[in-house]
């Protein structure tokens, strides 16, 4: 068994555009999180060919996460504890797996299309879950609440407008009206098969997974005249830079932790 969900975001983009955008955010929203001590550090960025879904991208990143755990599960993790993530990006069609080697009863599953509608396609993910049971969730970049720390007045849709786009300024209802407007379907599976502990993971993971989603996309648009103008190259470069500084900086903060945990004794996980 497993909790499965499906959530949809819609963002006032095409979903040619959110190519670049997609890119774009994932790299900046990774290097500021290392500025927090949440680092991801990547470990493989590489063109990929699948003989059903033809060529893509194939990433793989370990996703450090201490301060993202509640109390109860921060007493049974090593203190350096990350989540392997490995994502195929056949856009508009891309897989996501995370995995823990400290959890192997623990995966999450996701698998994502995108369309240039307002979230009203319920046969999206026909072939992949026709026999599971799920839950839709609709995700309002705009009027969803998310967790203050990540809060930024410059990046709330309601107040913000893009200067080259003129979209923005966002008004309850939104997606009703809005053009152009796309939506990303995700498909969520979370597991844990651990007695007595699966149900009260499963749900943390998603309501994780949830705000996780909920903050990319706004900042995807948030950051829409960043990104704009790029090419696909344009954005591949600035993927690579970004990469290679949070990669120095997620080493940095985890050589020093290393040493910390070496001197007092306890063994590095």
């Amino acid at each position: 068994m497993m909790l499965l969900k499906e959530y949809r975001i819609c963002m006032p983009l095409t979903v040619e555009e959110y190519r670049i955008g997609q890119l774009y955010m994932i790299s900046k929203h990774s290097h500021e999180q290392s500025e927090r001590g949440e680092g991801v550090e990547v470990m493989q960025n590489e063109p990929y060919e699948d003989p059903v879904h033809g060529q893509g991208q194939l990433t793989e990143k370990r996703v450090y996460l201490n301060s993202k755990l509640p109390s109860w599960a921060r007493a049974v993790v090593p203190r350096i504890f990350y989540v392997t993530e490995k994502a195929w990006n056949y856009y508009p069609y891309t897989i996501t797996e995370y995995t823990c080697s400290f959890l192997p009863k623990f995966s999450i599953h996701i698998e994502t299309k995108y369309e240039d509608n307002k979230g009203s396609n319920d046969n999206i993910f026909e072939c992949e879950a026709k026999d599971a049971e799920r839950e839709v969730c609709f995700i309002d970049i705009a009027y969803d609440e998310i967790p203050e720390r990540y809060y930024k007045e410059s990046e709330d849709p309601k107040n913000f407008v893009s200067e080259k786009t003129g979209r923005g300024l966002l008004k309850e209802g939104w997606r009703e009206s809005q053009e152009p407007i796309m939506c990303s379907y995700k498909l969520v599976a979370v597991k844990f098969e651990v007695w007595g502990l699966q149900s009260r993971v499963e749900q943390f993971v998603h309501k994780v997974v949830r705000d996780v989603l909920l903050i990319g996309h706004r900042q995807a648009f948030a950051w829409v005249d960043e990104w704009y103008d790029m090419t696909v190259d344009d954005v591949r470069e600035y993927e690579t830079n970004m990469q290679y500084k949070t990669n120095i900086k997620v080493c940095n903060q985890h050589s020093s932790a290393m040493d910390e945990i070496g001197s007092d004794g306890k063994e590095c996980t």
